[in-house]
């Protein structure tokens, strides 16, 4: 049955799973639920006397802390699980597992009402279906090697993530047109009440986005398990013995690779820094600019649109260059980025004063959230090209289980040190500051990694 499925459609069933898997992070991580639990976290904390700055603060300390012990489990897991399939032959049945993590997690997310005590279940319910994401994308991109050459990887990557970007501004522009309330008028964007008569003053609208997302995954996952095939090898049965000693090979042999070392140690600091920013833009405008979720929602469509064109043309520019090169721009100019958000009130912009009543801080933020999607678009398919240039297609979901150990073993640093950050200064511009180092140490320890990978 594998030869009746051409190549080509076998690409295009890989580049499915962005389409399928990315309303995660751009609706529930960033745009729609993230801000959403912002907003019922403020308000169940100024309900218990905190002032507005402060309960602000304490909404964002414990949405870190929630993505935090998420990563923590996904670091720990991701290699071991990685080994396991490698040493089996078998990857697909684990993206099957996995999906069923992501669209439950997703759905239940329908229950967090306004004014409950449940902000511990919906940040359970949120690491459930992200734990599910995570891990399903390292058995996906376990198999990209298998799809076509090595000079072909980059284009391959960076189309999937475009065409990834293309399904989560479509679907955040259904969700914004006809579900999204805003909480003043409980009207959508366009000025309509949410479809199936859901109830805006319960926020149904806005809450439909967990059971939207579920479905969403399920339906378009469809063309990659129909499309996509294993490559031919051998299936074994499991054999955990023999599975943890590949990984302990694996590990040991860091010592003489310094490439794929120094990769991972930096992959390890930009990734999260990453992460972290999109996990954190949403709650950010919401505290800091004190924007409606739909209006976030549109600076999420601009963003989301920056990060479509930006990964196409940075496939273009890994094919041409190399994804190295690539990889540091977009550090850089994410650096300059989280600088200008420290450094921005609704009134000044590192002292410059800014009018208040004008919209030159929405402006401004609104120009950094297309610099984030543009950049961190192509720096993720970029990042994901010089994982296959350090690995081989028969150790592949092993390898990629480390990558996902890389960007996960700080990533609950990264949401840590926000948390903390912004606790100890009741600040939440503040609480950003450490992305800025982060990203730093990634860029400088970028320097030791070879521009062709091990494959030269």
């Amino acid at each position: 049955m594998a030869g009746t499925v051409s190549a080509k459609k076998r690409i295009w069933g890989w580049w499915f799973f962005d389409w399928a898997s990315q309303p995660y992070n751009t609706l529930l991580l960033t745009f729609i639920f993230g801000p959403y639990f912002a907003e019922i976290a403020r308000g169940n904390y100024m309900a218990e006397g905190m002032d507005a700055e402060a309960a602000g603060a304490a909404a964002q300390a414990y949405w870190g802390a929630g993505l935090a012990i998420a990563s923590v489990l996904i670091a720990i897991l991701a290699p071991f699980l990685g080994a396991i399939a490698d040493s089996t032959g078998r990857r697909l049945i684990w993206v099957w597992f996995f999906s069923a993590f992501y669209i439950a997690g997703s759905f239940a997310l329908w229950f967090i009402a306004p004014g409950g005590d449940n902000l511990f279940w919906a940040v359970a319910f949120f690491g459930l279906g992200f734990i599910g994401m995570e891990f399903a994308t390292i058995f996906t991109n376990a198999l990209m090697p298998s799809l076509s050459d090595r000079d072909d990887m980059g284009a391959i990557s960076g189309s999937g993530f475009a065409f990834g970007y293309l399904g989560g501004v479509l679907a955040l522009a259904i969700m914004l047109l006809f579900f999204a309330e805003n909480s003043a008028t409980g009207k959508t964007l366009i000025g309509l009440d949410p479809l199936f008569g859901l109830d805006p003053e319960a926020r149904e609208g806005t809450r439909a986005v967990g059971p939207f997302t579920a479905i969403w995954y399920a339906v378009f996952m469809i063309p990659f398990f129909v499309w996509v095939r294993e490559p031919r090898t051998e299936r074994r049965p499991l054999n955990l013995g023999r599975a943890f000693a590949s990984l302990r090979e694996l590990l040991a042999s860091l010592r003489y690779r310094g490439s794929l070392s120094a990769y991972l140690a930096s992959s390890l600091f930009y990734r999260d820094a990453l992460n972290a920013l999109y996990g954190f833009g949403g709650v950010y405008a919401s505290g800091v600019l004190g924007w409606e979720i739909v209006q976030i929602g549109v600076f999420g469509v601009v963003g989301a649109l920056t990060a479509m064109v930006a990964s196409w043309i940075g496939g273009k520019a890994d094919r041409r260059f190399g994804p190295k090169p690539v990889i540091a721009v977009c550090i850089v100019v994410l650096i300059f980025v989280c600088i200008i958000i420290v450094g921005m009130t609704r009134d000044s912009l590192w002292g410059i004063p800014l009018d208040p009543a004008s919209s030159a801080s929405d402006d401004i933020f609104f120009a950094c959230g297309a610099l984030i999607g543009a950049a961190g678009g192509a720096l993720q398919a970029a990042s994901r090209t010089m994982m296959v240039r350090h690995t081989t297609p028969d150790r592949a979901t092993e390898a990629f289980g480390l990558f996902a150990l890389s960007g996960k073993v700080a990533s609950f640093i990264s949401p840590a040190l926000i948390a903390f950050a912004t606790a100890f200064s009741g600040s939440q511009r503040i609480g950003i500051s450490p992305l800025i180092v982060m990203f730093l140490i990634g860029l400088v320890l970028l320097f030791f990694v070879r521009a062709k990978g091990e494959q030269a």
